[in-house]
């Protein structure tokens, strides 16, 4: 029997909550506020162990030596917790994009009462509307605290654009798109961003460079950085927050949308393990995508190429499918407790973790006298050790309290 509109919604069946897209927000999160330090500490302290010297051009090992397992494992998630230095993919490219792309795949979840609202879709309209650019602003201010907009040293000096100004801007408009447009003309987009941002990226000249070319210097989206980004580039002569370079950042939230949409489908006939399966699949065909693209539009963090984008998305899908099918299908959820601590108050610890509060510092006045007696080439892994115990500590009693910080 269907349920009618005079069914009260308190008697209706409630959802349960996607444990493992906080679990895999807050898996994201941990690597940028305390674990490349803690793997960083552990790297070094390998290296330094080993006599052994750090290539500083591709963070590779000069000689492998005598590793053990574990040893090696430390210094090879110690080399791809750096960014590529221009076109490639490391892990630690993968985290930017992921969270837009998380934040994407909650869209149909947090958007499905409005979608559904009948007579009453013109004020939840304005509502939603309303929540987007506030949601919008505040990350855009957030972002410019974080890059240090207190300490103002001029116009000139100040950084405007950021990371989280990016999560803003890209959800922002991949949020239009979702509630204005159906899922047909939402694909649409997506190939029209991604086909039409490398376009103009091939076929528009650079003065002074020409087309197509994609380097620091020479490509469009530095050149628009250039012209018509206010403040200081993060990069000299491009910005990878930039103006430009943002639009394609709007197909990976819409990537993340499609997941949702998938996920949140009405009587689908697949079974959660099946959607588990063909998320992993999709992600797989995405990745094989991106890398057939490379060779005529590099995988780009900075340019957040289109190539990125598919490569990017895939690797996405494919941990969010493992996440999915471990904590929502298979209900092992107890150890990713300290992941979802962090991923419901994720804006928070990022904003505290990169200005508002020293971490380091509080980690070397409650252990210090600990970290004094381990071997000194270890204790920087141990300092950020504890960096980690407070934050778990804070997030977890924030978590118990059902405090958390919503934009």
């Amino acid at each position: 029997m269907a349920i009618t509109e005079s069914v009260p919604q308190a008697l209706l069946p409630k959802k349960k909550r996607l444990l493992s897209l906080d679990a895999l927000r807050g898996f994201d999160m941990f690597w940028i506020v305390s674990g490349e330090g803690i793997f960083h500490g552990l790297a070094d302290g390998v290296m330094k162990e080993h006599a052994l010297i750090r290539n500083p051009n591709d963070w590779t090992i000069a000689s492998n030596g005598h590793l053990s397992f574990f040893e090696r494992i430390f210094v090879g998630l110690s080399n791809q917790l750096h960014h590529s230095p221009w076109n490639g993919f490391t892990f630690y490219d993968l985290i930017f994009p992921l969270f837009i792309f998380i934040s994407g795949v909650s869209m149909p979840f947090s958007y499905e009462k409005h979608l559904n609202a009948g007579n009453d879709k013109k004020k939840s309209a304005k509502a939603i509307y309303y929540a987007l650019i506030r949601r919008t602003l505040i990350l855009i201010f957030l972002g410019m605290v974080v890059n240090g907009l207190f300490r103002w040293e001029g116009y000139e000096n100040t950084r405007f654009a950021s990371v989280l100004g990016r999560i803003a801007l890209s959800t922002f408009f991949a949020a239009l798109i979702y509630l204005n447009f159906s899922l047909r003309k939402q694909l649409i987009w997506l190939l029209g961003i991604l086909a039409g941002y490398y376009i103009i990226m091939i076929a528009i000249p650079v003065p002074g460079f020409g087309n197509g070319v994609l380097t620091p210097e020479g490509n469009l989206a530095a050149y628009v950085d250039r012209l018509w980004l206010p403040g200081k580039l993060h990069r000299t002569v491009y910005d990878p927050e930039g103006l430009l370079s943002t639009i394609p950042s709007i197909a990976t939230a819409l990537l993340g949308v499609f997941t949702g949409t998938f996920l949140n489908a009405k009587n689908s006939r697949f079974s959660l393990a099946r959607k588990a399966l063909y998320l992993f699949i999709a992600g797989i065909i995405l990745v094989s995508l991106g890398l057939l693209w490379n060779p005529f539009f590099p995988v780009n963090k900075n340019m957040w190429t289109s190539s990125f984008v598919l490569v990017a998305g895939g690797f996405s899908l494919v941990l969010f499918s493992f996440f999915y099918y471990i904590i929502d299908v298979k209900t092992y959820q107890k150890w990713s407790l300290p992941f979802i601590w962090i991923g419901t108050n994720s804006i928070l610890i990022y904003v505290c973790a990169h200005g508002l509060f020293n971490f380091e510092s509080s980690s070397h006045f409650l252990f210090g006298g600990i970290i004094a007696k381990i071997p000194p080439d270890w204790q920087s892994a141990a300092l950020w050790l504890g960096v980690l115990l407070i934050q778990l500590g804070i997030l977890k009693f924030l978590y118990d309290k059902k405090w958390f910080l919503k934009v």
